[in-house]
């Protein structure tokens, strides 16, 4: 029972957009809401009172000017970043400006997207927050949640050890290298079969592997679970798309897989989970985005509303708003011209050295040693080792050579060539390969 008048009225309108997204939620993303106090007298005050009567928001004001310490702004340039803009507290929302922003940008970026109505994005804490957010709205304890096995390891934190959810695993290459679309599928249907809700995450380009599906790949994807929705399931599509747009070969799919899922059926809802964080080379500003797409009866606004508020309303409630000193910088940056320009010279620099990476890994003196998964995207690609276990030749790299590298399973290895210059990558396969060797003699 969900006694909270507010709460009550946003499911509400969620129900009469879309009934199955309400059953899609949560118990927690049932009762949660944004609340009418504080925060909703002080917006009225910013609009209806005098900026010297305005005794509302919790900030220090002087001369009618945003307190500020001069060391603090002096590393900051006043002239472009006021404090107004840096200093003060966002909305849980994020920044208007920015929220309308990033949707534009989705609309340009992923064309499926054209004719189609989408929420507006809602900023997160980084995309690592926004999974937490998505989990905390979507699933509760035992719902199934369904991942590739080579996933990003801090989905169980988010997803499994804070949430509670049940992670099914499907194998992600068929042995010829593809995306096994038969065991998605299969995992797909078994889960459909015994729950009135199945959780898909979506994560290309792939982390740990770096692999981004193909067009026909996408396509039948997009068919599995829409059959599944037809099927009577309820479908969430997570598309995890924090590395967007790094996109090394024409093989790969060049948009989003939400634009194609966000209107498919009204049983599948599609949430896309993406950032300024890669896109932008700008990690530790933490602005990751959090929009939603669905089928719906009707008038959308209402609906998109309803599900924003409650977004905002679980930010609220645990880190109140992201930076809205990062979210400044990253608005200014997207309506700033020249910026595009120097985002693509950074991902061309990314590309050669995957090129490179490509070149290295398939030199015949190292077939012995291991096979390269597929990888045509994002900052990573990954080796199945054949002799010798992940973890053992990770620590005996660091220990005798001072290389690190991550393992992502029993003989996987996860190289990051986002972070190695292009002229040094030959000489790192050389210290794997040489740490191979000394492990076999040791054994």
């Amino acid at each position: 029972m969900i006694h909270t008048p507010i709460a009550q009225e946003l499911n509400a309108a969620i129900k009469k957009g879309n009934p199955h997204v309400l059953e899609m939620m949560s118990k927690l993303g049932r009762r949660i809401y944004f609340p009418k106090g504080i925060l909703s007298q002080s917006a009225e005050a910013r609009q209806k009172a005098y900026d010297k009567f305005n005794a509302t928001i919790g900030i220090a004001t002087e001369d009618l000017r945003t307190m500020c310490l001069p060391t603090v702004m002096s590393f900051l340039n006043e002239k472009k970043l006021r404090p107004s803009d840096s200093l003060t507290y966002a909305s849980s929302f994020g920044i208007p400006g920015l929220r309308q922003l990033w949707r534009e940008k989705l609309y340009e970026k992923n064309p499926s997207l054209t004719g189609k109505v989408v929420s507006l994005p809602v900023v997160t804490n980084g995309i690592t927050h926004g999974i937490s957010v998505f989990a905390d709205l979507f699933l509760d304890p035992d719902d199934v949640a369904i991942f590739p096995d080579k996933m990003w390891g801090n989905n169980i934190l988010a997803l499994s050890v804070r949430g509670d959810a049940h992670i099914v695993q499907h194998p992600m290459f068929t042995h010829s290298g593809d995306f096994n679309l038969d065991a998605f599928e299969k995992t797909v249907r078994r889960q459909a079969e015994t729950n009135y809700k199945v959780t898909v995450f979506l994560n290309f380009p792939n982390n740990p592997t770096g692999y981004t599906i193909s067009e026909s790949e996408g396509a039948r994807i997009t068919e599995i679970l829409t059959a599944t929705a037809e099927g009577g399931t309820n479908v969430v599509a997570v598309t995890d798309d924090a590395y967007f747009g790094l996109r090394y070969d024409e093989t790969a799919i060049g948009e989003s897989l939400f634009a194609r899922l966000c209107d498919r059926h009204p049983r599948l809802l599609a949430v896309k989970l993406d950032g300024a964080t890669k896109e932008l080379f700008v990690w530790g500003l933490r602005v990751g985005f959090i929009t939603y797409g669905a089928r719906l009866d009707g008038e959308p606004v209402a609906f998109y509303d309803a599900l924003e508020r409650k977004t905002a309303g679980n930010i609220r409630g645990t880190i109140s708003n992201a930076s809205h000193l990062s979210q400044s910088i990253v608005k200014k940056s997207l309506q700033t011209p020249a910026i595009y320009a120097e985002r693509e010279d950074k991902v061309a620099i990314l590309k050669k050295r995957a090129l490179k990476v490509k070149e290295v890994v398939k030199n015949p003196r190292y077939a012995d040693a291991w096979d390269a998964y597929p990888f045509n995207s994002g900052y990573f690609m990954c080796l199945a080792l054949k002799t010798v276990e992940a973890e053992t030749l990770r620590v005996h790299l660091l220990d005798t050579c001072r290389v690190g590298l991550i393992a992502t399973g029993k003989q996987d290895i996860r190289v990051a060539f986002s972070s190695v210059d292009e002229g040094n990558i030959p000489d790192l396969f050389d210290f794997i390969y040489k740490g191979i060797k000394e492990l076999e003699a040791q054994s």
